[in-house]
């Protein structure tokens, strides 16, 4: 993915509008406050691999948080249709990663990337693998032979996925961050500083004390819990599967505020 010219605050907002990352996004709102019950229910699949207890038992009060920090419409009685992003809050949370980012590269630290949404966000995480290694962090690698969601942990451009059956695989699993956290473990090495991903991927990591951003659609909740409960440095509340080139100016807006611009 070229990385766009860095755009300013509001061009990026018009942009991320405009693309439908954010805004009136592609996410149905029934399949959102389905996900909202699921959490609230107990449904560990919806919980990304956060531990959320008995807190967040109340499908309203879920929903009340991602009026707060993703923007969907806030009325309970809008059941179908589309639903929104408050672009907005894209960027203030992209403000706050963009902080996180600038922390590890200050300090030369060690950072791991991933994505369960390859063939959305993947462009996004590579750019900012290339861009943490050139400010002098150490990009962890994958340990070899690795399985996880029926398939192998596989590392590309300094990111790691799923793969299976010869495709890249979308994944809310938490089971293949658990499997390299635990494989580096074993092999007596330190945990990452900084974990940069999405999905379950986030989640796992954030629940275990590592310093995590991760990016989340309207429809995964548990990422934004992970956030308000302090787990998460920063979750980024976008649609995270539109054409990847449309995140070319959000990745170069976050670089740049990072101070990771050439």
């Amino acid at each position: 993915m070229p990385i766009a010219a860095v755009p300013s605050r509001q061009e990026l907002v018009d942009h991320l509008e405009r693309t439908r990352i954010a805004g009136n996004v592609a996410t149905p709102r029934d399949n959102n406050l389905d996900h909202y019950a699921k959490l609230a229910d107990g449904d560990r699949y919806y919980w990304l691999g956060l531990e959320l207890g008995d807190r967040w038992t109340d499908a309203d009060a879920v929903l009340e948080l991602m009026v707060e920090r993703c923007g969907v419409v806030a009325d309970p009685e809008h059941v179908v249709g589309h639903d929104t992003i408050s672009a907005e809050l894209t960027v203030d949370a992209l403000d706050r990663a963009a902080v996180a980012l600038r922390k590890a590269a200050e300090s030369g630290s060690r950072v791991l990337l991933a994505t369960g949404h390859p063939a959305g966000l993947l462009p996004v995480h590579q750019a900012t693998a290339l861009a943490l290694e050139a400010a002098g962090c150490e990009v962890l690698e994958v340990p070899a032979g690795l399985y996880a969601d029926n398939g192998d942990i596989r590392q590309v451009g300094g990111v790691a996925m799923v793969h299976r059956g010869g495709n890249l695989m979308h994944t809310h699993s938490p089971d293949p961050m658990r499997e390299i956290l635990d494989a580096r473990a074993r092999a007596g090495l330190q945990p990452p500083d900084l974990v940069f991903a999405d999905h379950g991927w986030a989640g796992y990591a954030g629940q275990q004390g590592i310093d995590t951003v991760g990016f989340a659609d309207c429809n995964d909740p548990a990422l934004f819990v992970g956030e308000a409960e302090g787990r998460l440095l920063a979750t980024v509340p976008l649609d995270d599967n539109v054409p990847p080139l449309h995140y070319a100016p959000m990745t170069a807006y976050l670089l740049a505020a990072a101070g990771l611009s050439d």
